[in-house]
């Protein structure tokens, strides 16, 4: 019996509303937030039409470096329209 074999994507999708006004103007109403999470579905569809399957999605802060701060210390908060995913697809 064989294993499936996987094969990975990770990538940074960042939320931005006013590139896909078209497509988020189909499913809500009213102003729609500039950095809503929604934004990110034509994105994900797109992985999703070429077989990738998301796994993880999660808000980050993506440094100049690519580098991702997991934990902000103190009281002050930072927000970000960033967000690191994982993809899966099964190996050719």
């Amino acid at each position: 019996m064989m294993t499936q074999q996987w094969q990975y994507k990770t990538v940074f999708l960042f939320a931005d509303a006013e590139r896909v006004q078209d497509h988020l103007s189909q499913f809500m109403t009213g102003k729609i937030p500039k950095y809503a999470p929604e934004a990110l579905i034509p994105q994900l569809d797109s992985f999703g039409r070429e077989g990738w399957e998301l796994v993880q999605l999660q808000p980050v802060y993506v440094g100049k470096n690519a580098d991702v701060l997991v934990h902000f210390g103190g009281v002050d908060r930072t927000w970000s329209n960033a967000y690191f995913c994982v993809f899966k697809r099964p190996r050719a």
